[in-house]
């Protein structure tokens, strides 16, 4: 059995916000010829690309808002109207090949195709909320994944970790009150979007199921690894999830231009290391890693990297 897989579409390049934007199709390019450049891609099994259904999408999503967007991408608009998220002729499709990813990296961790996967996929999704897209996110791709896996395959429970340097407010959001997806976050505050406190911690049924990581501008390896290690560990022993999932943001690494965290290339390998052993420990190694941020272009090729040979189980 291949040991890791890769989701990803060209077709997601088509959503192209145009000059000056941070969130634009080099993103994807950089990715995919930095593990190309690095003999990677040769030890990745490919996933199939395919198409994320209305049906899928309304697993996380209202339909008013999924026409909504649609409507409003007919409508040639530039900016979607419920938050601060660029518009183009092709975003729709584009967003929807993106949480089509995911759905394929589910189903092969399920089907035992391949014990792990990364997502490398565009536009991010962490900020959209059920009903609102923000924050450069369209359709929360890491919410539709979970929500997927409980309905296709009986996840139970799954956890999400985000270390994105800007708080995933969407994610977050959607599975306040449901007990059923434990999330747990590093992130810079105060930042965009503004959320993540550490009293955010759930309602109802999900109560105790959030855990916020709120850190200040210049926090590094021994502040997010340490949350990892004694917030996160302890937590998902708890929990005892079917599937883990991450919202591998690489905007928390030195020297991009949206986020003040200095995560070198070796640290994401060790955060890795550490969700790859949590994903041993309880749900038979399934782990689907999805790409949210990451603006450094170099920057982000070499964490990518890192994240991979990790996966793969190589040194980084």
């Amino acid at each position: 059995m291949p040991h890791t897989g890769l989701a990803a579409d060209a077709k997601v390049k088509r959503h192209d916000p145009g000059p000056g934007h941070p969130e634009h199709p080099g993103r994807f390019s950089a990715v995919m010829n930095g593990l190309e450049r690095s003999g990677l891609t040769r030890d990745l099994a490919r996933l199939p690309a395919r198409t994320a259904s209305d049906d899928e999408l309304e697993l996380v999503h209202g339909r008013a808002y999924i026409r909504l967007v649609e409507q409003e991408v007919a409508q040639g608009l530039g900016q979607l109207s419920t938050g601060d998220t660029s518009l183009t002729p092709d975003s729709m499709e584009a967003a929807r090949r993106a949480a089509g990813c995911v759905l394929s990296a589910v189903d092969a961790v399920f089907a035992h195709d391949v014990l792990n996967a990364f997502c490398v996929v565009r536009p991010p999704g962490h900020h959209a909320g059920a009903n609102a897209g923000m924050g450069f996110c369209l359709f929360n791709n890491v919410a539709i994944g979970a929500r997927y896996a409980q309905q296709a395959f009986g996840a139970e429970r799954v956890l999400i970790a985000d270390w994105d340097v800007h708080h995933g407010n969407g994610t977050q959001d959607i599975f306040y009150r449901d007990g059923s997806v434990l999330f747990f976050s590093t992130h810079q505050s105060p930042w965009y979007p503004g959320t993540g406190a550490r009293d955010e911690t759930g309602e109802g049924a999900g109560a105790g199921k959030t855990i916020n990581c709120p850190l200040p501008a210049g926090s590094g390896k021994a502040a997010v690894l340490g949350a990892f290690r004694n917030l996160l560990l302890p937590a998902a022993e708890d929990f005892q999830p079917d599937l883990i999932m991450i919202s591998a943001g690489f905007d928390s690494r030195i020297n991009d231009p949206l986020g003040q965290f200095t995560l070198s290339d070796a640290d994401f390998g060790e955060l890795t290391a550490i969700m790859l052993d949590l994903s041993a420990r309880y749900c038979d190694g399934r782990l689907v890693s999805v790409l949210e941020g990451g603006y450094n272009l170099e920057g982000l090729a070499l964490a990518s990297e890192a994240h991979v040979r990790a996966l793969l189980g190589e040194a980084y």
